[in-house]
C-alpha cells in the first residue's frame, strides 16, 4: 500500500509546476507592466507630478487591471477552481472590450496632442503602433473566448494576448534611459521594434516550455507568435504610406 501511494504522488509532484506555469507567466506579465510604467506613470502619479487627460488615466487603470485579472484567472484554473474561472469570464470580456475602446481613444488623443505641437504627420505615423496593438489584442482575445471548450488553445491564446500589450511598458524604459534629448513628441515608429522584441521574450519562454512538455510548440505560438512579430515589423513601412495617413488623418479630423 505504501508503494502504491508513493507511486501516485510522484506524477502529482511533477505535474504541479506545469499546472501553475500559466499563473507564473501571468505574474511575469503583471510585473513587466508595473515596472515598465513605474518611471513614467506610477512614480510621477504617486508624487503628484503627472498630469494628463482623464482618458489616459482610465486607459492605464484598465490595462493594469487586465494584468491583475489575468493573474487571478490563471490562479483559479491552476488551483482547480474551474467553475469560478468560467464565472469570472464575463468580467474579462467586459474588461477587454473597455480596453479596446480606451486604447483607441488614447491613440486618437495622442494624435491630437501631436497636432497641437505642430507634429501632425509624426503623430499620424506613430498612431499605427497603439492602434495595431489594440486590434491584435482584441482579435486574439476574441479567438480565446471562442476556444473556451479547447483549454489548451484557450490558455495559450490568452497568454499571447497578454504578452502582446507589454511592448508599451518595456518601451518606457527605453524612452527613459536611451532616448536622445530633443523636443517632446511621438517617437519614430522604428524605435518601437526593439522594446517589442524584448517583451516577446516571454513568448519564447512559453515556446520552450511547450517543447519540454509536449515535444513541440503549440500552433498558437507558431502562427500567433509569427503574426505578432509580423504586425510589429510591418508597422514601420505601413506608417509611411499615403493610405495610412489618409485613414488615420481622417480619424483625427473627425476627433477635432
Amino acid at each position: 500500500m505504501t508503494t502504491m501511494i508513493d507511486n501516485h504522488r510522484v506524477p502529482v509532484s511533477v505535474a504541479a509546476p506545469a499546472r501553475y506555469f500559466y499563473f507564473h507567466m501571468a505574474l511575469a506579465c503583471t510585473a513587466v507592466a508595473f515596472l515598465g510604467f513605474a518611471p513614467t506613470y506610477w512614480l510621477p502619479l504617486a508624487s503628484g507630478s503627472f498630469s494628463s487627460a482623464p482618458v489616459v488615466h482610465f486607459h492605464g487603470l484598465l490595462f493594469f487591471a487586465w494584468t491583475l485579472y489575468f493573474s487571478f484567472q490563471t490562479w483559479l484554473a491552476a488551483s482547480g477552481r474551474t467553475a469560478r474561472h468560467r464565472t469570472m469570464g464575463m468580467i474579462g470580456v467586459s474588461l477587454a472590450t473597455a480596453m479596446t475602446i480606451f486604447g483607441f481613444l488614447v491613440a486618437v488623443n495622442a494624435m491630437k496632442r501631436s497636432a497641437a505641437m505642430g507634429q501632425t504627420d509624426e503623430g499620424i505615423a506613430f498612431a499605427i503602433v497603439p492602434l495595431s496593438g489594440i486590434l491584435f489584442f482584441a482579435v486574439i482575445f476574441a479567438l480565446a473566448i471562442a476556444s473556451t471548450r479547447r483549454p489548451e488553445t484557450h490558455k495559450r491564446l490568452m497568454l499571447l494576448a497578454g504578452i502582446s500589450i507589454l511592448d508599451a511598458a518595456v518601451a518606457r524604459w527605453f524612452l527613459t534611459f536611451l532616448a536622445p534629448p530633443g523636443p517632446p513628441g511621438p517617437p519614430p515608429v522604428p524605435v518601437t521594434i526593439g522594446p517589442a522584441l524584448v517583451a516577446y521574450l516571454l513568448l519564447v519562454v512559453a515556446i520552450v516550455a511547450d517543447w519540454r512538455t509536449r515535444g513541440r510548440p503549440h500552433p498558437v505560438y507558431i502562427y500567433g507568435g509569427a503574426a505578432l512579430v509580423a504586425v510589429k515589423l510591418l508597422n514601420w513601412p505601413i506608417s509611411m504610406t499615403p493610405a495610412w495617413h489618409s485613414l488615420a488623418g481622417g480619424i483625427l479630423a473627425l476627433a477635432q
